[in-house]
């Protein structure tokens, strides 16, 4: 990973699962040395945590919008 590497919290949801699938790729085909692996594994944690986020987010808004949508119909 370079150092130009964009901090994870700024990804939006497909940059960083673009990103996630791109640093499996180079997982399974292996990295040069272990410290290489380390570092493409600790990126694919936090752009996994990074997704999960964008993810319960989009839950939340769409539970917030179901209650208000029943409220509005009763």
């Amino acid at each position: 990973m370079s150092s130009e590497t964009p901090d994870v919290a700024a990804l939006s949801f497909e940059q960083a699962r673009d990103e996630l699938v791109k640093v499996v790729a180079e997982l399974e085909q292996g990295a040069p040395t272990l410290e290489q692996s380390l570092a493409l594994w600790e990126r694919g944690e936090a752009l996994a945590a990074r997704c999960e986020e964008w993810l319960i987010g989009a839950k939340r808004r769409l539970d917030a919008a179901r209650s208000s949508a029943e409220g509005t119909e009763a």
